[in-house]
């Protein structure tokens, strides 16, 4: 009967505290959480609206067609954010697993692993065989740079699901009150210009601070997502003009 020794824990090195402090989430996927439950809910209940609309003329269905793509779109936003965000913990949980017993059944094949993920850093010679002797004298290091490096994966916390479900369907929420306030206070032929019109510029607000915080044109992407959203919510009054009562005679 062969016993397998189990590994020795060394000290942790250096780059292996470095590389558990990296910031998992950064604060721009937080952004970019907002932005997609806002405009997905602005162009949904648009196009919802817009479509009962030019169905029917009663101003009384329009709004309420109006809440209940408010209501169903921020929780299916939410829920849908939620279960995503537990699936990717599952998923990198899983290969976290996978990564820790390849590095013990496998070691010599995952430290060449390592070695040809610095030498495409441009890490050669001593420096080379220096950098990859310090990342393998540490389980969890050589297992941080094995998934960042050769999976692409970063950690994702359960715990934060519920704070990017409540953030993406509250979004989703705010959103859809952008379409559907002007239909609160005006009649439906006004509302309608009305709606498009906030709606457009709520689209290119979003779009231009995105581009200006990150990378791009902010007049060039501002116009793109509005342009965007307004032709995908048009859509939906097409379908509804298509499929329109009768007028009453």
């Amino acid at each position: 009967m062969t016993i397998t020794p189990t590994p020795t824990r060394l000290p942790p090195t250096r780059l292996g505290d470095a590389l558990r402090h990296l910031e998992p989430r950064p604060a721009s996927a937080a952004l970019a959480d907002i932005i997609l439950g806002g405009q997905d809910g602005l162009v949904n209940t648009l196009g919802v609206i817009l479509g009962v609309a030019a169905a029917s003329s009663d101003l009384r269905i329009v709004i309420a067609g109006g809440f209940a793509a408010t209501f169903a779109e921020s929780i299916s936003m939410g829920a849908v954010a939620y279960t995503s965000t537990l699936a990717e913990h599952d998923h990198y949980r899983s290969e976290l697993e996978r990564e820790r017993r390849e590095i013990r059944e496998i070691p010599q094949a995952e430290e060449q692993e390592v070695r040809d993920v610095f030498s495409a850093w441009g890490f050669e010679g001593d420096l080379l065989e220096g950098a990859v002797a310090q990342v393998v004298r540490d389980e969890e290091a050589w297992v941080d740079v094995m998934m960042r490096n050769e999976l692409k994966l970063a950690p994702i916390e359960s715990s934060n699901a519920l704070r990017i479900a409540l953030v993406v369907g509250l979004s989703a929420f705010g959103g859809s009150l952008i379409p559907l306030t002007p239909f609160l206070f005006l009649p439906l032929g006004g509302a309608i210009p009305v709606s498009l019109v906030l709606s457009a510029l709520a689209l290119f607000a979003v779009g231009a601070y995105k581009a200006r915080i990150t990378v791009g044109r902010p007049l060039r992407s501002g116009v793109q997502m509005a342009v965007i959203g307004i032709v995908s919510a048009l859509a939906g009054y097409v379908i509804g003009a298509l499929f329109g009562a009768p007028p009453t005679p």
